[in-house]
């Protein structure tokens, strides 16, 4: 990657660029698009002296062109905190990012889109959580890192046709 954050390369290895490769991988915009939380049960909630809440995570990520080369990605992230049957808090992002992918196969922009744009999201979504949180009167929820390659592998393997 050089300096502007646009990989280039050849096909030689070199990494440089001799004019015919024209790849590029950008964030051109961050933002979030949804942002919500609901803890139903307070205040009654902060009289229990010890709270060990069953935490729910869920997240998904699509993407969509946009415009010519230019997508927006959408890093999906829903925390359910419980006690029993009872909702401690339920926090929910949608973090956005629109992304230039040009230069690439089919298959290799699908992989930056599954995968480079999640991961590049998910620091901006944690924080937000781990804020939204924290701002509801809990302890800030420190959302572990997520290996979004293995995802996508995942993913792509349980949309492979059974033989």
């Amino acid at each position: 990657m050089n300096d502007d954050g646009k990989t280039q390369s050849n096909g030689n290895g070199s990494g440089k660029s001799n004019g015919s490769d024209n790849r590029a991988f950008l964030l051109q915009q961050l933002y979030v698009k949804d942002l919500s939380f609901e803890a139903p049960n307070t205040p009654q909630i902060f009289k229990e002296s010890s709270i060990e809440p069953e935490t729910e995570l869920n997240i998904r990520n699509s993407h969509s062109l946009i415009g010519d080369n230019l997508y927006e990605v959408v890093l999906h992230i829903s925390v359910h905190a419980k006690k029993d049957t009872q909702t401690i808090f339920l926090a929910e992002i949608d973090q956005a990012g629109l992304f230039l992918v040009r230069g690439y196969n089919p298959e290799q922009a699908n992989m930056l889109l599954g995968t480079q744009c999640p991961a590049t999201l998910f620091p901006y979504a944690r924080e937000a959580i781990s804020s939204l949180v924290g701002k509801g009167g809990f302890p800030p929820l420190m959302l572990q890192p997520i290996n979004f390659d293995a995802l996508y592998a995942q993913a792509r393997e349980q949309q492979k046709p059974q033989a």
